[in-house]
């Protein structure tokens, strides 16, 4: 079965940063966009999947995508897809920027790659030689005197992406080309669309990337068996129509996290930290766990740090096509020992699936759909105190501390996306954590909140 959703294209020009490592692009690509969105370090190849964004400049956007270094024994392993992601990019890119390092000079690397892109593309494409690093006159007056009309990319802009010198003449000299092309940049307030944002969150190497190649529908992640291939977020936003309705979801693809004491490098540290922050910025998790492994300490680990934050789940067990036992009856068994283990996401919905050979990804696309729908429920305030009365009646409220019986005074909704509850209680009494669940429970049975966390605030009533 076909993958329901369909890549969103912005149709706006596309512009490509090519270089050679470690000459700045990501912190470049940063710049441009205005987020620390791509990881930026001292270390060659720490790009190694294509970062995209947009550049909002003069009230209009464009795409930008910054390409993976290939020129550095870091990235040795991964150097065909890095090569094949970025001839990609390249040939769909409407204005190349070759960077390079102002303050090494034109290296053998700069002078191969401009060869490269002189042959291949400088024709049909205009390419704009953007030397780095320039962060002062004295840097920028040694860089003139180097060799680099050798590269026969036309007069160097001469940028500092660190301090953002340079960089909105560069920005002008872009959108003088593209002014001239058949695609222009758009006036179009991007931020103004709402999408529901999607992170796959799990252990390294349980296959989120494959999954996230499915559920867009195009290979934009590198995938490997080697741990920690992915290293920075990743984003690609996808249109799905539900009965008519149209959602924009944008997943995101993570890095995998393991326990502190099994990290190893800085760039390792920075990718988990990113992937936490994605989970604190994300509407819906999808918690990816290995379906030919047991359940581990880490996996349980990453439901509880999911369960404080308030987020709607849904747990894939991935890699299911590997499964000796597929009967219902099967599934029904790991479905009671999933929830056995993250008992915190009772609320979870389960999707056994397979991120390498699609196997009923295309599930995730409705369910997302509902629980987009199930996070906006508001409840009507005559049907919840109609709710209150009767489920307290049918079971009277537990006691926490202290001696005196708690009753609940009043209950309301006082947010949504995720929903919130406030009960009021008497005044020196409180309720039992258990009997909190208890509401939780039967408000799922009462109204719709598929997939989603359910928060109830407790106030005690002040003295009469």
């Amino acid at each position: 079965m076909a993958i329901p959703g369909i890549a969103l294209k912005e149709q706006l020009p596309l512009i490509v940063i090519v270089g050679r490592a470690n000459v700045g692009k990501s912190t470049l690509f940063n710049a441009l966009i205005e987020e620390h969105k791509a990881l930026v370090s001292d270390i060659a190849g720490t790009t190694r999947t294509n970062n995209e964004g947009n550049i909002l400049w003069r009230g209009k956007y464009v795409r930008l995508i910054d390409t993976g270094g290939i020129d550095s024994d870091e990235n040795e392993l991964f150097a065909q897809e890095i090569v094949a992601q970025s001839k990609k990019a390249l040939g769909d890119a409407d204005v190349i920027l070759f960077a390079v390092d102002g303050q090494d000079g034109i290296l053998p690397q700069d002078k191969e790659l401009a060869r490269r892109l002189v042959q291949t593309y400088k024709k049909t494409t205009p390419v704009l030689l953007v030397a780095n690093k320039i962060d002062s006159k004295k840097i920028e007056s040694e860089f003139l005197t180097l060799p680099w009309a050798s590269l026969a990319m036309g007069e160097p802009h001469m940028i500092s992406a660190t301090t953002g010198r340079g960089i909105g003449d560069l920005l002008d000299a872009v959108y003088d080309l593209l002014s001239t092309q058949r695609t222009r940049p758009k006036q179009k307030s991007l931020e103004q669309v709402e999408t529901i944002r999607v992170a796959l969150i799990g252990k390294p190497n349980v296959g989120k990337s494959s999954l996230f190649n499915k559920l867009i529908d195009e290979e934009k992640v590198i995938v490997s068996p080697i741990a920690h291939t992915t290293r920075e977020p990743f984003d690609t936003t996808v249109e799905y129509e539900d009965s008519g309705k149209k959602f924009l979801i944008t997943f995101i693809d993570t890095a995998g996290i393991r326990r502190k004491t099994k990290v190893t490098g800085v760039l390792e540290r920075q990718g988990i930290y990113k992937s936490i922050q994605m989970i604190e910025t994300s509407d819906v998790v999808l918690l990816v766990i290995d379906g030919s492994e047991i359940i581990s300490v880490q996996d349980m680990q990453l439901a509880g740090l999911i369960e404080k934050r308030s987020k709607s789940v849904v747990i894939l067990i991935n890699k299911w096509d590997l499964a000796e036992d597929n009967t219902d009856a099967h599934r029904n068994e790991v479905k009671d020992m999933i929830y056995s283990h993250f008992p915190h996401l009772d609320f979870a919905s389960i999707l056994f699936v397979s991120g390498k050979s699609g196997y009923r990804v295309q599930q995730v696309f409705p369910l997302l759909a509902r629980i987009s729908e199930a996070r906006k429920t508001e409840v009507d305030q005559r049907k919840l105190d109609i709710f209150i009365k009767r489920v307290t009646w049918e079971h009277k409220p537990a006691r926490g501390k202290g001696t005196r019986q708690p009753s609940i005074t009043r209950f309301r909704q006082i947010n949504t996306d995720p929903p919130v509850f406030e009960a009021f209680i008497k005044y020196r009494t409180s309720l039992h954590r258990s009997y909190l669940q208890y509401l939780e429970r039967r408000l799922r049975e009462e109204f719709d909140f598929e997939g989603t966390p359910i928060v109830i605030k407790l106030t005690k009533m002040k003295r009469a």
